[in-house]
């Protein structure tokens, strides 16, 4: 299995909806502009592209979608779902779709326990050839992984990265943790940092991938970090994360990255009004003047 695909920028992208239907024309639209901009791979249906608030039949067909316009561009697809069962279909069609590999959330309502979340990853990789990539997000999916667990995990066979949540902001304890971690899973397993404000310090601290929410809609700037901390110009890295802490801010002040994103992409015109779905309302007016008002001073547009 070859690991050189989960590695650099993983772009994740929003799955715009108009009227409670997948914006087709804007979604397409999203992943050809990260094709063009270059990025590694583009992650389709991660919580940035909404999966859990679509129907399979949706999801299967965004999948297709994102192949299809990604050019040679990798295309690794969400498959999170709650029963087992479903999850398998959802990467059935993901195969079928064409995607370079699958990205797997151990998706909660009744809490799981590790031993709940290992037969989850050990049942997918017997179902299918294509590479997974471990998402531990205890933002979302209310499961946090251990570094036990990791180990477990990635020995499995086809266990291709590990998108782990932010890094301590201090280099050194973000060098430590992330050597924690490599200590403790195979070296085809790449690490990705994930949490936008956290990925110059993680990838210079030697996360090989960053699996991000922003490079979505804004490749540019992510690429930018990205190509810094991978050509070992680490202050380079840093001082555009920082340049872009006005945009970290927002996430912090409104919730999360989701939101801001989407007003993002309603701002430039790439996603329609309210493209979030619902009962998620997205912001108000008055933020999403503040989300734009940011995006022109650091000059994003």
């Amino acid at each position: 299995m070859t690991s050189s695909i989960f590695t650099g920028l993983s772009a994740f992208p929003l799955t715009p909806l108009h009227d409670d239907h997948v914006d087709e024309r804007a979604f397409t639209g999203l992943i050809e502009r990260l094709a063009a901009a270059g990025v590694d791979s583009i992650t389709a249906l991660g919580s940035t592209g909404s999966y859990a608030y679509l129907t399979p039949e949706e999801r299967a067909r965004v999948a297709k979608l994102a192949v299809e316009h990604a050019g040679s561009t990798p295309v690794f697809v969400g498959v999170g779902g709650l029963r087992t069962s479903h999850v398998l279909a959802h990467i059935d069609a993901a195969e079928q779709a064409g995607a370079a590999g699958v990205l797997l959330a151990p998706m909660t309502y009744q809490a799981l326990t590790a031993d709940d979340v290992f037969e989850l990853y050990r049942t997918v990789t017997e179902h299918t050839e294509l590479p997974v990539i471990v998402y531990d997000n205890p933002g979302t999916t209310h499961f946090t992984f251990t570094i036990d667990l990791y180990a477990r995990v990635a020995e499995l066979p086809g266990i291709a990265s590990i998108k782990i949540p932010g890094v301590p902001t201090n280099p050194e304890e973000a060098r430590e943790h992330v050597a924690g971690i490599r200590a403790v899973v195979p070296e085809h397993v790449t690490i990705g940092v994930s949490g936008d404000a956290f990925a110059a310090t993680g990838l210079n601290a030697g996360c090989e991938a960053w699996y991000s929410v922003i490079g979505g809609t804004l490749p540019e700037p992510a690429l930018t970090i990205t190509r810094a901390a991978q050509a070992g110009r680490t202050s380079e890295a840093v001082a555009e994360s920082e340049r872009l802490a006005p945009l970290w801010g927002l996430f912090t002040e409104f919730g999360g990255s989701l939101r801001v994103t989407a007003a993002i992409a309603e701002h430039l015109g790439l996603a329609p009004h309210q493209c979030l779905p619902l009962p998620i309302q997205g912001l108000t007016e008055a933020q999403r003047a503040r989300v734009a008002q940011v995006v022109d001073e650091l000059d994003l547009a």
